[in-house]
């Protein structure tokens, strides 16, 4: 079975309680030819260096990637040393990608709130640090390091992805990141302009625009799930980002903000404590399918198999490089990758780098 190296999914997607699940969801992953898994952090059972290193340990082909960790939350040269090690462990499989997270989190914390600044300066030293070089009276957005060093052996290879939304951040990206994880929800329209910015943050940085790795990030609930978790893994979803940031996802979408304040002011909504796709009941999550445009829901691949893998063709005519598969395990993947192998273009074929963060040349 060849590997679907432009397929992806996230591990323990969303809310859990129980990180050993990933360890048969990477194994399932790689027995069904998935090709990439994607981590991402919360700070209750879900550290992202830990989640690395375990699917790491239990795959051969498999690609890692944090989809993402924040520099903040770590000292450099500790992360450094998380990426060099996650390298080595997988010969290669592993891809650093950092985002800029919630600033609100940050307040509360006591930490500095992610610049794009500091983004740009702490990849800077990471790079040095991976060239085996030392990084000397350091005072920068990032910090102040009088020494850094690992080993001046090292001559590692690691890309690095950042996680964006906006346009000025996907242009930063463009500019400095081998590779950029889009976010679920976004319209096919919403999709291709983030591909170009990201591609025109490249070229104005004197890059190849074809040399930076654009994932989307598609939810993907086909009807053979079981209906109550469909509400969960969709509307809850949804609502979730709605809660959250829901002005930017609006906007970047040209959803009508109008619906937003309704949904936001709606009684259930105003008053819920906590995350939809968590906590949310059957009932409140039919009640939010009342507030949500099914326009909005449509932003996802649902129906049967094949549909689901048509709209997986979809984001790849938009100008993606690679799909993440959203908001399902793999193995809750498996009729879907089925019809996806029968529908895959023939040009995509084997292929030899399994780094998702590299280009898919």
């Amino acid at each position: 079975m060849d590997d679907l190296w432009e397929l992806g999914f996230y591990g323990l997607a969303g809310h859990s309680d129980s990180p050993r699940d990933l360890l048969d969801q990477a194994r399932s992953a790689e027995r069904l030819g998935l090709g990439a898994a994607f981590l991402s952090e919360r700070f209750n059972a879900k550290e992202a260096a830990t989640l690395s290193g375990a699917v790491g340990a239990v795959t051969e082909r498999l690609g890692v990637a944090t989809g993402a960790t924040n520099h903040n939350t770590r000292h450099p040269l500790l992360t450094a040393t998380f990426a060099t090690t996650m390298h080595r462990l997988t010969g290669g499989r592993f891809a650093l990608g950092l985002g800029r997270g919630f600033d609100m989190l940050f307040d509360v914390m006591g930490l500095p709130r992610v610049t794009q600044a500091q983004l740009e300066d702490v990849i800077g030293v990471l790079r040095t640090l991976w060239r085996g070089e030392p990084v000397t009276g350091h005072d920068g957005p990032a910090g102040r390091f009088p020494y850094l060093m690992q080993d001046p052996s090292f001559h590692e290879d690691i890309p690095i992805m950042m996680v964006a939304m906006g346009e000025r951040t996907l242009e930063f990206a463009g500019r400095v990141a081998d590779g950029v994880v889009l976010h679920t929800f976004f319209t096919d329209e919403t999709l291709a302009r983030s591909v170009e910015a990201v591609r025109r943050g490249a070229e104005k940085a004197g890059r190849d625009p074809s040399s930076v790795r654009v994932w989307s990030v598609l939810a993907t609930v086909g009807d053979h799930i079981d209906h109550d978790l469909r509400l969960k893994k969709l509307t809850g979803r949804l609502a979730t980002y709605l809660q959250g940031y829901g002005d930017l996802l609006v906007r970047l979408n040209g959803w009508d903000p109008e619906v937003l304040a309704r949904f936001r002011a709606d009684e259930l909504v105003s008053g819920f404590r906590g995350a939809f796709d968590a906590t949310g009941t059957t009932e409140q999550l039919e009640r939010l399918n009342e507030l949500i445009p099914g326009e909005w829901l449509e932003a996802s691949a649902t129906g049967s198999p094949e549909r689901c893998a048509a709209r997986v063709l979809d984001q790849f005519a938009a100008g993606a490089d690679g799909v993440i598969l959203h908001g399902a395990t793999p193995a809750e993947l498996e009729p879907v990758l089925a019809a996806y192998r029968a529908v895959r273009p023939a040009g995509f074929g084997v292929r030899a780098d399994l780094n998702p963060g590299r280009t898919p040349r």
